[in-house]
């Protein structure tokens, strides 16, 4: 669980740095710029000579889905929505993450789905708001893409990895990295106008950091502690994240803030990892 602890930290400023530094920028742009440098950071990793060409294609799949499509959508959502409210919105990803769960491996595990449940109780509770955006339900539905794209992806790479023998992450990751260009790539060549395009420092500086920080080495960290935890700690850990960003964007970033609602939120996000482990412990059988 310490991987994705340390990665939902992370994770944590990458709603005000978007919001605050990105915007101005076509969101598939920014999303092909810190996969790119992501794919340039893993290649020098990449062992791929005895993989299997169906592990290739479904590893390219992952990164497609997970991280290219996933990409594009979420920032893109930033166009319609406030930082709280993109927040808001990942909350239902621990239960996309159960599901698929339970739909790649055709059964349902009521523990895992109880405890993300109480997840996205207590992190309703601490992004609770008012939303007045004439077009938070568009939105709305680009959040929800972004969520299952990821959700999906987590999962599905980790049935893939789990079925492999000596095979380790960092070997493999970079072609994650390059199948995430492909639609990134795409979309940019149709939505962006490459002679109008101007990126301060500040802004190559923030995609160095998504790139390689928030992009390349967190979601490289997360996937692997996702191969090491159970689906109902991977599920709420999803959610651990939204609680972290709304305490930065509060102590980093200024943002009012209902504290009441953070701690007590904070509070039952973290109860519901104490009872997915008391579940696992007390009815490892059934798991």
């Amino acid at each position: 669980m310490i991987y994705l602890f340390i990665v939902s930290i992370v994770w944590a400023f990458s709603f005000g740095l978007i919001k605050g530094s990105l915007t101005n920028l076509d969101s598939n742009l920014v999303s092909f710029i810190r996969l790119f440098i992501s794919f340039i950071f893993f290649a020098p990793f990449l062992k791929i000579k005895n993989l299997p060409r169906s592990v290739t294609l479904k590893l390219l799949l992952t990164g497609c889905i997970q991280y290219g499509i996933m990409y594009s959508v979420y920032i893109y959502s930033f166009q319609y929505l406030l930082s709280f409210e993109v927040a808001l919105f990942t909350i239902f990803t621990p239960i996309y993450v159960t599901v698929i769960n339970d739909l790649l491996n055709k059964k349902v595990n009521f523990y895992f789905l109880s405890s993300s449940i109480i997840a996205v109780l207590g992190t309703g509770i601490v992004v609770y708001n008012k939303i007045e955006n004439p077009d938070f339900l568009t939105g709305f539905v680009l959040v929800q893409l972004s969520n299952l794209c990821f959700a999906f992806g987590q999962v599905y790479y980790k049935n893939v990895m789990n079925g492999l023998k000596d095979v380790k992450d960092l070997q493999i990751f970079g072609i994650l990295y390059l199948g995430s260009l492909i639609p990134t790539v795409l979309l940019s060549l149709v939505t962006v106008n490459f002679h109008t395009v101007i990126i301060t420092t500040n802004q190559i500086l923030i995609l160095l950091f998504l790139g390689i920080v928030a992009t390349g080495a967190g979601f490289f960290i997360w996937n692997y502690g996702a191969r090491k935890t159970n689906t109902g700690a991977l599920s709420i850990f999803n959610n651990l994240k939204i609680p972290m960003a709304v305490a930065v964007s509060v102590i980093v970033f200024g943002d009012d803030v209902n504290l009441f609602n953070l701690i007590t939120g904070g509070i039952i996000v973290l109860g519901s990892l104490l009872l997915n482990q008391y579940l696992i412990n007390k009815y490892a059988a059934n798991v």
